[in-house]
């Protein structure tokens, strides 16, 4: 399955934005015109996306691996250890 082009303009982006001036929220603002928490619904929507990996492997497993070690941190401060047995 082909990614779409606004799929291909996200992961180019992710690729290329700390060599832009300002905040990466400016630079999504620029860019896409939305806020930054709609761009992060977005990006982690295309991660997943069957053929994303084929088009950017690098960046798409770098992006991946970052957004697991999120989740798992958000899950152990939200489980882990909380309970005394």
């Amino acid at each position: 399955m082909e990614l779409s082009q606004r799929s291909r303009d996200i992961i180019d982006f992710e690729r290329t934005w700390r060599a832009l001036p300002g905040t990466k929220a400016q630079a999504i603002r620029e860019r896409f015109g939305m806020s930054d928490s709609r761009y992060y619904q977005l990006l982690n929507d295309v991660l997943d996306e069957p053929g994303v990996a084929a088009y950017d492997p690098l960046v798409v497993k770098r992006l991946r691996r970052h957004r697991d070690r999120r989740r798992r941190a958000r899950f152990d401060r939200q489980y882990g250890g909380s309970e005394s047995r």
